[in-house]
């Protein structure tokens, strides 16, 4: 079975800083090197894709087509139990706004949405992610991690990033905006994807 065991460098297929702090993060203990795909200066392919699956996918073989190297991608987004699993894998585009993203007020049209379903509405919500791995001759694997728990208005915190100030993972009491990072790379739906991929791969 295919391993990332001496890999070396691992192109890591995200634009997004704190993803790629995160992914950076759960990578060293293991002796890679990660280098994402904005310091390869690799564009960003179009997330067309209608699942974390498809659309991870996406932009694992753009980044290892791009680079020659062994790249992983992460697809992940919030999903909101009273909206349908919305925003979902659209997460990233509630926040657009020209000239890039505002997730301040990504938060607030998620809780607009809620808010518009009056008090009694359920605020369950989960973090999903979906890591793929691809090499540079087509092989890929999948890894899927959730996070379950509950969200909050006002948004709590300065750490983390995206939606990570209005969510409680449950059995905690803290966001994922005010919560210890350490504690939250061991708990998140990445971090669970993240123990299968190392679990099969390392």
């Amino acid at each position: 079975m295919r391993t990332l065991r001496a890999v070396g460098r691992l192109v890591v297929a995200s634009h997004n800083g704190g993803k790629v702090r995160e992914i950076d993060a759960l990578l060293r203990p293991f002796g890679v090197e990660p280098v994402s795909v904005a310091a390869l200066d690799l564009p960003e392919p179009e997330e067309t894709g209608t699942t974390f699956h498809a659309n991870a996918l996406l932009k694992a073989l753009s980044a290892t087509d791009g680079s020659g190297l062994p790249a992983l991608a992460d697809d992940s987004g919030l999903m909101v139990d009273a909206l349908g699993g919305e925003p979902g894998v659209y997460t990233a585009n509630w926040a657009e706004v020209d000239g890039g993203r505002d997730w301040a007020l990504a938060m607030r049209r998620v809780e607009e949405r809620l808010a518009a379903l009056g008090p009694e509405a359920s605020r369950a919500a989960q973090f999903v992610c979906t890591l793929v791995v691809a090499w540079p001759d087509g092989e890929e694997r999948a890894f899927e991690g959730r996070c379950h728990g509950s969200l909050v208005w006002p948004p709590r915190g300065e750490r983390g990033f995206g939606y990570d100030p209005m969510f409680v993972p449950d059995g905690y009491a803290e966001t994922f905006g005010e919560m210890d990072p350490a504690l939250k790379h061991r708990i998140s739906h990445r971090a669970e994807a993240f123990g299968k991929l190392v679990a099969e791969l390392f």
